[in-house]
């Protein structure tokens, strides 16, 4: 059979999307309480206040309540403790991140014409960080289930013809051939049959489209290390506005940037008598960038001491680009045989399309004059409006957009914060609490978590201090195709530093 390759020793690029799956569209839709140390604080129920650089992330009419020009800036620590339960076996994986939290200005225009209802007009710049994707997973155990059946299925019903090189065609030629004609699955199958992991059931047929595993039956050792970094990020402008004494408007224009990263190994050994591998190491390599669009309007009344506001999101409408790579390494019985196969080919995936979910929050918050304050935020986002698509075919992603629609559900979100006021020290605390956005709690339970802080105030500038805590507990989904799940209890801890400047 004769291939015709062009180009595509290092670069393949592939017209069929890679597999995505719910937890990528939930991985670029949620977000957590970054920001400036006094938003963290109080966890980021800052709706109805204002008067906070991050506080524009959640209602736009917080720049209105600005009195003069500010700025800020906001430095982060995360330390991610993730705690593995898989087939009896306990484990914990530790990942500490420091970055740019938050970085912005605002700038206040007081109208001159003291008759005019409208008193002043904002303008703010904002970067933010939305989500922080740097953490470890590490797994071990005993599988009944062998990562060869994941390469068989792969392989079932691809001619073994297509698995052989041709000529003077290597690997690595062929692994592109296959990803720009076939898919990710005949890469997989060929790497599994190259590894010598699979066998065709009949070798002496091209046309054969059946695979045995080389693995005999009885328990497996497997390892499994994930490693991911990157964030989601947000640049917003903002324009807002005071009408008379009690009403503030507002509206952002956003831009999201995403930057994922992810690294996966699985090791596998065995000592099973009819095996002819006892040991795999499968490597992947996952790229992630995107950027998205979004909106916002909110508005903040006030009354007396009592403020209320609230707040429209959009959808954000992603373009997001993906890459692969992939390697494999097998050894046979007592060494005899080592295999490394690294194709060195890059999968360049066809662009797709997401929409994430908008969301509503209203906002409600009292002020103790000048000791102190509590605010609550409340809002509502549903997560099984994710859609996923292509510039070129609305039917590729049909399936798990059912399955988004069926599996997921709205959630809600309650964040309470307070405040005290110590003449120049200011003490703040919060708690936040969202449910869980799969219809089966199972699968991801509801996130909550508390935050404290505190502040000390030198007239023109103010140094903010801020820690939060925020947990969940998972059943996550397979790896690599075995049918197992593992539970993940996940505890987030951050701490951040911020300096403001009063003009």
């Amino acid at each position: 059979m004769k291939r015709v390759l062009s180009l595509i020793t290092i670069l393949s690029s592939m017209t069929v999307t890679n597999a995505q799956t719910i937890t990528d569209g939930l991985r670029y839709a949620s977000t957590s309480n970054y920001g400036t140390a006094r938003f963290q604080a109080m966890s980021g129920a800052f709706g109805a206040l204002g008067g906070d650089l991050s506080a524009i992330s959640i209602n736009p009419a917080s720049s209105a309540v600005y009195l003069n020009a500010s700025s800020s800036f906001s430095i982060g620590i995360q330390d991610t403790e993730n705690r593995f339960r898989f087939q009896d076996n306990n484990s914990s994986s530790f990942d500490t991140d420091a970055n740019i939290n938050q970085l912005g200005g605002v700038f206040v225009i007081n109208t001159t014409d003291e008759t005019s209802p409208w008193k002043k007009f904002t303008i703010a710049l904002n970067y933010q960080v939305e989500s922080n994707y740097s953490t470890q997973v590490f797994i071990s155990g005993t599988n009944q289930n062998s990562i060869a059946t994941f390469f068989k299925d792969q392989a079932g019903g691809i001619s073994l013809d297509l698995l052989e090189p041709q000529g003077s065609e290597t690997i690595a030629d062929l692994y592109s051939f296959l990803g720009q004609s076939q898919g990710t699955a005949a890469q997989n199958a060929l790497l599994g049959y190259q590894s010598y992991i699979i066998s065709p059931l009949d070798p002496l047929d091209p046309n054969n489209t059946s695979y045995i595993s080389s693995i005999g039956s009885g328990p497996v050792n497997q390892k499994y290390l994930k490693t991911t970094t990157g964030n989601n990020s947000k640049g917003t402008i903002n324009l807002g506005a005071q009408y008379t004494d009690h009403l503030y408007f507002g509206g952002n224009l956003n831009s999201h940037n995403i930057f994922y990263r992810e690294s996966t190994y699985l090791k596998e050994t065995n000592n099973n008598t009819a095996s002819t591998i006892t040991e795999i190491g499968f490597q992947n390599n996952l790229f992630v960038y995107g950027t998205g669009f979004s909106a916002q309007l909110g508005t903040i009344a006030t009354y007396n001491n009592l403020r209320v506001g609230i707040a429209i999101d959009t959808p954000t409408w992603y373009q997001i680009n993906e890459e692969t790579s992939q390697s494999i390494q097998t050894i046979g019985q007592e060494n005899s045989n080592i295999i490394n196969i690294n194709p060195n080919v890059l999968n360049v995936f066809e662009q797709y399309r997401l929409r994430t979910p908008g969301k509503v929050t209203g906002s409600a918050a009292y002020i103790f004059g000048e000791s102190g304050l509590i605010s609550i935020d409340y809002s509502y986002k549903n997560y099984a409006s994710i859609d996923f698509s292509t510039n070129t075919s609305s039917n590729v992603f049909q399936q798990l957009n059912t399955s988004i629609n069926n599996r997921l559900q709205a959630a809600s979100a309650i964040k309470v914060g307070g405040e005290y006021r110590i003449k120049n020290i200011s003490l703040r605390a919060g708690l936040q609490f969202e449910e869980s956005p799969y219809n089966d709690s199972q699968i991801a339970r509801d996130t909550h978590g508390f935050s404290f802080g505190g502040a000390y105030s030198l007239g023109s500038y103010t140094i903010d201090l801020a820690y939060s805590r925020v947990s969940q507990d998972t059943n996550q989904q397979q790896v690599f195709g075995l049918s197992q799940t593992y539970t993940n209890a996940i505890d987030t801890n951050r701490a951040v530093l911020t300096f403001v400047f009063n003009f």
